[in-house]
């Protein structure tokens, strides 16, 4: 089996589980220009034509703020009054918070959802929480920090790779998921960005292939049974992106996950490169698939590489079910592990 044939494999194939007027923006809020057709992440603030600051509740490929009221939201701070305030809701319990969300707690402290989650405490679930300033020199949400994997060192290990899979639409897409590669030890950070980095090698014959190559598969792809069907068509949702996303069902929890409609438009994980790795990223962070948990929980809480393969294909590939492809991952984790100059660690096979 071929590294894409093993990506096909794959296909993900268990379902996974206003115009208002903005008020004044004092002038301690701090935000580049607006300007159309640019990407925005979630949490991006930007200054808009009328002086105005609005904050991207959804990703967006640079809409505009005062008419696409899905995507934007009017956004205001000041840091008077002995220190920081910020204009956010109260936090609420058991409410559901995506990624970037700000809310104002109990302490009177601001937090931003660096996770998304079911209104977990923010003083006592960090790993989904983080501290939030809106002063000008307080927190970007959106910016994720710096990668461990710098561009020359990803171009080393991606030689051949596809243009599209770019270094800046990697980096772009940090910040769905903050915890990525950033979670403990630097060692822990390095072994994390090498598993991930691996497994998009394997899934995609070395960040070549963008879409699934057997086009046979592509209407088998579409679960009527889902009450939302196939809106973009039977044969609209075949396997794209670093880890080859298939599936309505997961094209929609994907969409939901990371305010991008997915469901309705699957072709934006081929079109755009940040979209392409968030779905990548999606998958990591949040999915099990064929394992008992995430690939990021799996490096984060020590279970090692094998672990991660066992999530993302160990149905077919574990337990001796194809122990070349398992060699195959782990042969590129260890040379990936090599270029960052970090243990590969324990535990490399499922």
């Amino acid at each position: 089996m071929s590294a894409f044939a093993a990506a096909a494999a794959l296909v993900l194939g268990v379902p996974a589980l206003s115009t208002a007027a903005p008020q004044a923006a004092a002038a301690a809020c701090s935000g580049p220009n607006w300007v159309a057709g640019q990407w925005y992440d979630v949490g991006a603030v930007v200054k808009y034509t009328n002086g105005s600051y609005y904050r991207a509740k959804n990703a967006n490929p640079g809409y505009d703020p005062i008419i696409s009221t899905w995507y934007w939201e009017p956004y205001s701070c000041d840091g008077g009054g002995g220190g920081t305030t910020c204009n956010a809701p109260n936090w609420v319990a058991g409410q559901w918070y995506d990624v970037g969300a700000i809310v104002k707690y109990t302490n009177g402290g601001y937090y931003r959802a660096k996770n998304a989650n079911p209104g977990y405490d923010p003083i006592i679930s960090t790993w989904y929480w983080e501290p939030y300033s809106c002063d000008g020199g307080g927190t970007n949400p959106g910016n994720p920090g710096s990668f461990v994997v710098s561009e020359a060192q990803f171009n080393q290990i991606f030689p051949g790779r596809n243009g599209f899979y770019s270094y800046s639409g990697l980096t772009a897409a940090l910040s769905a998921y903050p915890g990525f590669a950033n979670t403990g030890s630097d060692t822990v950070k390095k072994q994390e960005a090498a598993a991930f980095l691996a497994n998009v090698d394997h899934e995609t014959g070395g960040l070549v292939y963008i879409v699934e190559q057997n086009t046979a598969n592509y209407p088998h792809y579409c679960d009527y049974s889902q009450s939302y069907g196939c809106p973009a068509g039977q044969a609209a949702y075949y396997g794209r992106g670093p880890i080859q996303l298939s599936w309505n069902f997961n094209y929609k929890a994907a969409g939901d996950a990371l305010g991008i409609d997915l469901l309705g438009n699957p072709w934006q994980v081929e079109q755009n490169s940040a979209v392409a790795w968030k779905t990548g990223l999606w998958y990591w962070n949040t999915q099990t698939g064929p394992g008992t948990m995430t690939p990021h929980n799996a490096i984060v809480n020590g279970r090692g590489f094998g672990e991660t393969i066992r999530s993302i294909n160990g149905s077919i590939e574990c337990n001796g079910g194809n122990p070349a492809q398992v060699e195959s991952r782990v042969s590129k984790y260890r040379s990936i592990s090599a270029v960052l100059g970090v243990d590969p660690g324990a535990n490399l096979y499922c």
